[in-house]
């Protein structure tokens, strides 16, 4: 007889109503919650009630609608604060954004995602760029395809969804056309997509190499229309401040 404890399934539900929340730019119901959910209408009342009472999420007087609350911003932070590498990945991306003057990343592979741990925005950035905390498809940034080409065919094709979803009209879901660039991007050793992620934006990327295989990569998002030598300066620009983060990083001891 099997002796899984209730609490598992209670405590898988509450993680799983606290991402589904975190997913959404708008306060849910409970109905749309349990719509996207399928959790029991008792059960998630329940659970509700009590994320609200530990200020995990927030509601109105009414209890008619819910959103993340301020202590699942504690603890993101403690995420960020407790890991060695953040704080030389962003004295490397003051560096870099001073040197090239475009928004740069620092982001983490999760899964089949990443997720971006450290941004510099541009002077005149106009375009919405990805923040903090924010998780994207690995496929469709160029940061996601520098970690994706760490991994053989096989790894890759067991973590991405099957099939592969798109964020604009020139992101690849073809899984054998990914594994093609993921081969070009193991060969030069950067990773570059255009409009794959969003429109009028390019994105060139180069994997931190001070774990095996590699978990973080930083990135730069520059105008799609930029000319040639603008974005070979910029990959020049990204190689050698990110090898010279992976050095500092296997200096440091840092794993």
């Amino acid at each position: 007889m099997s002796m899984e404890p209730q609490l598992v399934k209670s405590a898988e539900r509450t993680v799983r109503i606290l991402e589904v929340l975190a997913e959404s730019h708008d306060t849910l119901t409970l109905s749309e919650l349990q719509q996207r959910t399928g959790f029991p209408r008792s059960s998630l009342h329940a659970l509700m009630r009590t994320l609200v009472e530990l200020n995990w999420v927030e509601t109105d007087s009414g209890r008619s609608a819910f959103g993340i609350g301020p202590h699942a911003l504690l603890t993101g932070t403690a995420y960020l604060d407790k890991d060695p590498a953040l704080p030389f990945a962003q004295e490397t991306l003051e560096d870099l954004r001073d040197e090239i003057g475009q928004t740069v990343h620092f982001a983490r592979r999760d899964g089949g995602h990443v997720l971006y741990l450290a941004t510099r925005e541009s002077r005149e950035a106009e375009h919405v760029i990805p923040r903090v905390g924010r998780r994207l498809p690995a496929h469709v940034t160029a940061l996601g395809q520098a970690l994706l080409a760490q991994l053989t065919d096989d790894e890759v094709g067991a973590l991405l969804p099957d099939p592969l979803t798109g964020m604009t009209e020139h992101s690849i879901i073809d899984l054998t056309k990914l594994t093609g660039e993921l081969d070009q991007v193991r060969t030069r050793g950067w990773a570059y997509e255009r409009e794959q992620g969003t429109p009028g934006v390019a994105c060139v990327a180069v994997a931190v190499d001070y774990r095996i295989p590699a978990t973080d990569a930083i990135s730069c998002s520059m105008p799609a229309g930029l000319a040639p030598a603008g974005v070979e300066r910029i990959i020049e620009a990204v190689i050698k401040h990110t090898r010279k983060l992976a050095a500092t990083l296997r200096r440091e001891g840092i794993r």
